[in-house]
């Protein structure tokens, strides 16, 4: 470990307290496919304008959604982005702010979060949000292990409709608590079963998780499964697409006690998955529990507003002992170009952004009607994300809709009850109607196994 500023002896010495033989011993717990087995295979050193040559060839290798019309969803998505976004976010007051534990050099910062978390509140109808989350899928995880301490139960539900990726984060976060974690089926139209996530919900249940759209875009029939999975006093977990509670019912409405979900479309690139925003909102009676950051505001002595972090200490954060989790990352930035995409839409822009990702989508279900070989297995409200069901496998036709200079979508083998020919496709405000009778295209060209020449 050269980089380390330590002698030998030094590192020597921190090893024996901790009783460890070897620096690698701190590593034994990663699999040995993702460890280094010797040094780097870095080439000689460069000069400057060699590096930015090197650098400038590898990326010209990408192949990005500026080439590429996007239809991938699955939770990031290609959504317009305000040039407002990217000037303030990279304003150097916020690039350089100083983590806001200290309020007196902070208050840009704390005012930024709290202005984010009163967004939430507004959205998600519950009135505490955090700041901090790294991303919805944590979020979650985060959620789960609240509710298990909070109810000291240990089972909770997960719906067979929820991203699969979220349910592996998940089920990787409570690890070690000794949880049980049971799955909701869904029925014959891709949403959960309501009379089965009844028979679930017992009085060991801590919490009941609900994402509403599903993984599949569909609209799930949420007071029916709050009402079933709280019947025995258990906690109701909403994961919610932000951009849908512009049309559809807040998870306050129907009864949900905590919210959360990822804000990705709100002024964030995709980045190729990062980084990403994680949001996380609770009713009253669990404001004490909640994890990361909690800012307030207040007045000075002189009688101006003023923004400090509240109910929580900030020891409470870096002893993990007395934590009610181990956040250390504020996600500034990202809820910084969050809270200025929504100040800029509004509520009445936020509800046309709802309409036009809904339009678009109806409009891709009509195009593709028509089309022989294609259909739409689920005919329910959907919000974004539309399942196509193709006479040949997905990947094909993820491979083959390349040659039209698109990404597809997500082949959804082994999501529920969806066959090796289902594919997720995202429709979001930016597609246009070119872009969405060139996929149409693609899929009957497809269909009928046309040769292409684009």
């Amino acid at each position: 470990m050269p980089y380390v500023p330590h002698t030998p002896e030094d590192v020597r010495a921190m090893l024996d307290v901790i009783g460890a033989a070897s620096v690698d011993d701190l590593f034994a717990g990663l699999p040995e496919a993702v460890r280094l087995d010797g040094e780097l295979d870095l080439p000689p050193g460069l000069t400057e304008e060699e590096v930015r040559q090197f650098m400038g060839d590898l990326a010209a290798e990408n192949v990005t959604q500026a080439d590429l019309v996007s239809f991938l969803g699955g939770g990031v998505y290609d959504s317009i982005i305000p040039a407002a976004c990217d000037a303030i976010s990279s304003r150097s007051e916020f690039l350089t702010a100083y983590t806001p534990y200290q309020a007196e050099v902070s208050q840009g910062t704390l005012q930024v979060i709290y202005e984010w978390q009163t967004f939430l509140t507004r959205l998600t109808g519950l009135p505490v949000a955090n700041a901090s989350m790294y991303d919805g899928a944590t979020a979650l995880g985060e959620a789960l292990l609240l509710a298990v301490v909070s109810k000291r139960k240990n089972k909770v539900i997960l719906p067979a409709t929820m991203n699969p990726r979220w349910r592996r984060v998940a089920r990787t976060m409570l690890q070690g608590f000794d949880v049980t974690i049971v799955e909701a089926p869904a029925n014959a139209d891709g949403v959960t079963d309501a009379a089965a996530l009844a028979d679930l919900a017992d009085k060991d249940t801590a919490a009941v998780v609900v994402q509403n759209p599903n993984y599949l875009g569909l609209v799930e029939p949420v007071q029916a499964l709050s009402d079933a999975g709280k019947a025995n006093g258990a906690l109701l977990i909403a994961a919610v697409n932000p951009v849908s509670l512009s049309l559809l019912k807040s998870p306050g409405e129907y009864g949900a006690d905590i919210a959360v979900g990822e804000a990705q479309p709100f002024g964030i690139s995709c980045c190729a998955g990062g980084p990403l925003l994680g949001f996380f909102t609770v009713s009253d009676k669990l404001t004490r529990k909640i994890p990361g950051r909690v800012v307030g505001r207040t007045v000075d002595r002189n009688g101006a507003d003023a923004y400090v972090l509240t109910l929580q200490t900030r020891e409470q954060h870096i002893r993990r002992e007395k934590a009610t989790s181990n956040i250390c990352s504020n996600q500034g930035l990202n809820a910084l170009r969050a809270t200025v995409y929504l100040s800029m839409l509004g509520g009445t822009g936020l509800q046309e952004l709802g309409e036009a990702n809904h339009l678009r989508l109806e409009a891709l279900r009509s195009e593709i009607a028509d089309i022989e070989g294609v259909s739409v297995p689920f005919s329910g409200p959907a919000f974004n994300e539309l399942v196509i069901r193709l006479p040949r496998p997905a990947t094909e036709f993820r491979d083959f809709a390349r040659q039209f200079g698109l990404l597809a979508g997500i082949p959804l083998e082994g999501v529920a009850d969806c066959t090796e020919n289902d594919l997720l496709v995202a429709v979001t405000e930016k597609r246009t109607a070119d872009d969405i009778e060139l996929f149409a295209e693609a899929l009957d060209a497809f269909a009928t196994g046309e040769e292409v020449d684009v």
